[in-house]
């Protein structure tokens, strides 16, 4: 016992693992990190952004983390490294590592129909499975202007939340085109629940969470506290207001989670030196599908995929959502992890962005 609680005391102290209150700096990464901190302000200045948040790592360390700007305007509080912001559809990511475990674990057969694990959902034309789900092949729908979103209102479980669409037909024959659903990650966190036999977000704290020390990450609780959340804004009529009030808890697996751009180096590294899942495992998260008619969707389990102009290998997701911005991108053959969040609607942080980050630190990276 005693082994165990000096080895968890040292893990504290890792760089990956610690929980720093001021920001991370790498000596090594000096100029790197100068033209980032130029480059990242000069963005939240240039877009009104009230606050920004960055993380750069590799798979065993945090090379430079730093919060820019504000968490909340109204009370002046700055952003730092433990601020939560909105994760948007980059929780779909944090999910599929969820779904990686299950089949591991061989509780999760991707090409079962999703009845087998979901019985209470209606039969549809065609069957269709978590592979498809988790990516977006299945037919399911996206949002509509008619669902029940603009009042916020608390689903008590992942089951509940299904009927804002269960009773929908699907828009295709599954496999035959891909169609983007946050609707149907909501069903996949259903799938989870039925695989693993416990709630949606208890398995990703278990299972996903606490094996990579991602201490602040969880759910965007509206009717709680939040410890260190950031308020979230939006630009209306040219000025800063409060974004519109939303409650997430019927799309906890595919937009509701909370974290920061360090946890999300974290799970890039866990991705990236298999200490999270096996080889093979991150593989089958990363690889694009394809449909029945061999088009490539470049977009895999939760992850969207390509190279960059110098061939090197990309694996990336974005998060749009009321009141905030994330965007993530790991180089897996690389060894370069980059996250960034923003608390403002509409902001214009994509891929582009994340690159360009990245490239101050392949510059000097050895």
């Amino acid at each position: 016992m005693k082994k165990l609680l000096f080895l968890v005391f040292l893990l504290s102290l890792h760089p990956i693992f610690g929980q720093p209150k001021g920001p991370i700096k790498d000596k090594a990464y000096r100029q790197a990190i100068q033209r980032a901190e130029h480059f990242v302000d000069s963005l939240r200045k240039r877009q009104d952004i009230p606050g920004l948040s960055v993380a750069v790592g590799t798979g065993d360390k945090i090379l430079w983390a730093e919060g820019f700007g504000l968490a909340d305007l109204e009370a002046q509080l700055p952003v730092t490294i433990n601020t939560k912001f909105r994760m948007g559809s980059v929780s779909k990511s944090m999910t599929s590592l969820a779904v990686g475990k299950l089949v591991e674990a061989g509780k999760l057969d991707l090409d079962a129909p999703v009845q087998q694990y979901v019985p209470t959902f209606p039969a549809k034309k065609y069957p269709f499975t978590s592979r498809h789900l988790a990516t977006h092949t299945a037919g399911i729908r996206h949002y509509r202007n008619s669902d029940p979103l603009a009042c916020p209102k608390r689903y008590a479980t992942v089951q509940e939340g299904l009927v804002i669409f269960s009773q929908d037909s699907l828009l295709f024959k599954p496999g035959t085109a891909y169609n983007y659903s946050t609707y149907g990650y909501s069903l996949l966190s259903a799938v989870i629940e039925g695989a693993s036999q416990t709630d949606y977000l208890s398995y990703m704290q278990t299972a996903v969470f606490n094996p990579l020390a991602m201490t602040n990450t969880g759910a965007d609780y509206s009717d709680s506290i939040v410890t260190n959340r950031v308020r979230f804004y939006e630009h209306r009529n040219k000025k800063l207001v409060h974004a519109a009030a939303v409650d997430n808890s019927y799309k906890w697996a595919g937009g509701g989670l909370l974290s920061t751009p360090v946890d999300l180096v974290k799970l890039g590294a866990g991705l990236i030196r298999n200490t999270s899942l096996r080889k093979e495992t991150v593989t089958l998260l990363f690889a694009p599908q394809h449909l029945l008619d061999g088009q490539n969707t470049q977009y895999g389990l939760g992850w969207r995929n390509g190279t960059d102009r110098q061939n090197r290998k990309l694996i990336h997701h974005g998060g749009l959502i009321d009141g905030g911005r994330t965007f993530l991108l790991l180089y897996p053959e690389n060894d370069l992890i980059v996250a960034i969040t923003a608390n403002m609607s509409g902001v214009s942080i994509n891929l582009g962005e994340a690159e360009a980050i990245a490239g101050y630190f392949f510059a000097t990276k050895r």
